[in-house]
C-alpha cells in the first residue's frame, strides 16, 4: 500500500510539473495519475511491464517537452503552442539560440535539455514498473484507484475546481487546434481565390514618379509610447524626430497598425502588409507564397516601379523573396559589409540604410519601390550602438571597435529590468537612425513609410498588450501626405482619420489592420480603385 501510495502521490506531482506555463490557474489533482497507477498495478511484473513502463515515460517525455516549448513560445510569441503550426520553428528557434549564447553553449543547451528529457524518461519507466507486484490486496487497490479515477474524471468535467486530465486535455487542445488550423487555412485558400478581392490590385498612379520606401523597424511596438517603462525616452526621441523633420523641410503623419503577429515571425507581418491578406500563420504565408495573388510589389510593378527588397538578417538562401517577385534582393552576404556582426545584428541599422543609399537608391534611374528590414532592435539588444556620422560609415568597417562591446546576451538577460532598458534604447537608436536617414536624403519625390514589424516578447510588454504598432509616412510633399489624413474609409465605427499630422498616432479608436494597408493605398493613390 506504502509503494501504491507514493507512486500514486509522484506520477500526480510529475503531471502537476507539465501545467507549470498554466501556474496559478493549474489543477492540482490530476485523473491520469490514478489511471495510470491503476493500470500498471493490474499489469504482471516483468518484461512486459518494464517495456509499458519506459513506453509511459518516453511519453511523459515528449510531452515535458511540448510543455517546455510552450512556455518558451509563449514568453516569445504571446500565444500558446500550436504543434500543427510550430514544428516548423525549431530551426528558427535553434538559429537564435546559437546567435545569443554562441554555438558552445547553445549546443551544451540542447544537450543539457535532452538528458533531462532522458533522465525522465527513466524516472517514469522505472517508477511505473517498480509500482508494487500483483497481489490480490494490491489488485483490489488497484481496481479501487480506478474507480476514483472514473469519478474524478467525472467531476473534472463537470468543471469542479483543483481537478483535472491536463495530459489528456493538451493532447485534445492540440488535435482540436490541428483541426481549427486547417479549417482556417481552407478558409484562407478560399479568400484568396475570391475575384472580388483581387479587385483591389493594379497600379498606384497616384504615387507614380516617387521613390517608395517601407522600412519595418524590429520589434517597434505601441507600448513603446504606452508602457511608463518605454514612454519617456521614446516621447523624448519623437519629439527630436518631429523638429529634425521639420527643419529640413519634411513632413510627417503617424497612425497605427494592428500586426498579425507579436515576439517573432517577423516574416507573417511582412507578407500581411505586402497582400492586403490577414496572414498570422506559417500556413498561411505558405499558401501566399504559392498563390498567383498579387501584393504591394507587383502593384508597384505595374506602375512602373524597380522593386528591391533589403534583407540584412537573411543569411543563407530565400526563395521567398523569389517568389514575391522583387527585381532584386540584397541579403546579408550581398551588402559587402566589413565590420563585424553584433550577436543577432549581422550589420546595424546606420549601414543598411548609408549601403542602401549609396548602392542601390543612387544607381536607380527609374523610380524606385524599396523594402528594408531594419535589425539593430532584434533581441538581444546588445551593444546598442551610436549613431555615427554619415560619412564615415563607408563599407561598415568603422563599426569594428564595437564587436566585443556590451555584455554577452546570456549574461543581460539575467536582469529582466536591464534588458528592457536595453530594448527601448535599441529602438531609440532606430528611429534616431531613420530621422538621420530622413534628414539627409528625403524631398518631396520621396515617401518613406517606417513601422514595426510587431510588439516585443509579452516578457517586454506585459502579458495581453495591444498588437498595434506605429507608422510613420514621411516626405517633403505635403500634399502627398494629406491625402492620408481625411477620415478613413473602411468603415470604421469611430469615424477617426486613420492618420494624424506628427509623429505620434492616435491612440483613441481603432487601428488599422496591416492587411487594411494596401487597399487604403489603393482607395487614395490607385489607378484601380475600390
Amino acid at each position: 500500500m506504502y509503494r501504491l501510495l507514493v507512486t500514486l502521490i509522484l506520477v500526480n506531482v510529475l503531471i502537476l510539473a507539465l501545467q507549470l506555463p498554466d501556474f496559478p490557474d493549474m489543477h492540482w489533482v490530476t485523473v491520469e495519475a490514478f489511471l495510470v497507477t491503476a493500470l500498471f498495478c493490474l499489469i504482471p511484473p516483468g518484461p512486459g511491464r518494464r517495456l509499458a513502463g519506459y513506453a509511459a515515460g518516453a511519453l511523459f517525455g515528449l510531452l515535458a517537452l511540448a510543455a517546455i516549448a510552450d512556455a518558451l513560445v509563449r514568453q516569445a510569441l504571446g500565444r500558446s503552442l500550436n504543434l500543427y503550426l510550430d514544428a516548423s520553428l525549431l530551426g528558427s528557434g535553434h538559429e537564435l539560440l546559437q546567435s545569443n549564447l554562441g554555438y558552445g553553449l547553445a549546443l551544451l543547451t540542447v544537450a543539457l535539455g535532452a538528458l533531462v528529457i532522458v533522465a525522465l524518461v527513466v524516472l517514469v519507466g522505472r517508477l511505473l514498473d517498480r509500482s508494487g507486484p500483483l497481489r490480490s490486496a494490491t489488485r483490489r487497490q488497484a481496481l479501487a484507484l480506478m474507480a476514483v479515477g472514473v469519478g474524478l474524471s467525472m467531476l473534472a468535467a463537470a468543471g469542479v475546481p483543483g481537478i483535472g486530465a491536463p495530459a489528456a486535455g493538451w493532447v485534445a487542445n492540440q488535435a482540436s487546434l490541428a483541426l481549427s488550423t486547417a479549417e482556417a487555412t481552407d478558409t484562407f485558400r478560399t479568400r484568396m481565390a475570391d475575384p472580388g478581392r483581387n479587385a483591389a490590385s493594379g497600379s498606384l498612379d497616384g504615387l507614380a514618379g516617387r521613390d517608395v520606401i517601407l522600412g519595418f523597424v524590429e520589434s517597434y511596438g505601441i507600448s513603446t509610447l504606452t508602457d511608463a517603462r518605454y514612454r519617456t525616452v521614446i516621447d523624448r526621441r519623437l519629439a527630436t524626430m518631429a523638429q529634425s523633420l521639420e527643419a529640413a523641410g519634411l513632413h510627417v503623419v503617424t497612425g497605427r497598425l494592428s500586426s498579425p503577429v507579436q515576439g517573432g515571425q517577423s516574416w507573417l507581418a511582412h507578407g500581411t502588409l505586402l497582400s492586403g491578406q490577414w496572414v498570422n500563420s506559417q500556413l498561411d504565408y505558405e499558401i501566399l507564397l504559392a498563390s498567383d495573388f498579387p501584393t504591394l510589389i507587383d502593384d508597384f510593378n505595374a506602375t512602373g516601379y524597380r522593386t528591391v527588397a533589403v534583407m540584412p538578417a537573411i543569411t543563407r538562401a530565400w526563395p521567398e523573396g523569389r517568389l514575391f517577385g522583387y527585381d532584386e534582393i540584397y541579403d546579408a552576404t550581398s551588402m559587402d559589409y566589413q565590420g563585424p556582426p553584433l550577436n543577432w545584428v549581422t550589420m546595424p541599422d546606420q549601414y543598411t540604410w548609408s549601403w542602401f543609399q549609396s548602392r542601390v537608391r543612387e544607381k536607380t534611374d527609374t523610380p524606385l519601390f524599396a523594402e528594408l528590414a531594419l535589425i539593430s532592435s532584434h533581441a538581444p539588444w546588445v551593444p546598442v550602438l551610436p549613431v555615427l556620422e554619415w560619412d564615415r560609415i563607408g563599407d561598415g568597417s568603422v563599426f569594428e571597435q564595437w564587436a566585443d562591446a556590451g555584455e554577452a546576451p546570456v549574461d543581460l538577460w539575467r536582469d529582466h529590468d536591464r534588458v528592457r532598458d536595453h530594448y527601448v534604447r535599441a529602438v531609440d537608436y532606430a528611429l534616431n537612425v531613420v530621422t538621420g536617414y530622413a534628414t539627409r536624403f528625403l524631398d518631396e519625390s520621396t515617401l518613406l513609410i517606417v513601422l514595426g514589424d510587431h510588439q516585443p516578447a509579452p516578457m517586454i510588454t506585459g502579458d495581453d498588450a495591444s498588437r498595434d504598432v506605429p507608422v510613420h509616412l514621411i516626405s517633403g510633399d505635403q500634399a502627398l501626405l494629406a491625402s492620408f489624413l481625411s477620415p478613413r474609409l473602411d468603415g470604421g465605427p469611430d469615424g477617426l482619420p486613420t492618420f494624424r499630422q506628427g509623429t505620434r498616432p492616435e491612440m483613441t479608436g481603432e487601428a488599422l489592420t496591416m492587411a487594411e494597408f494596401r487597399p487604403f493605398l489603393h482607395r487614395r493613390f490607385g489607378g484601380v480603385r475600390k
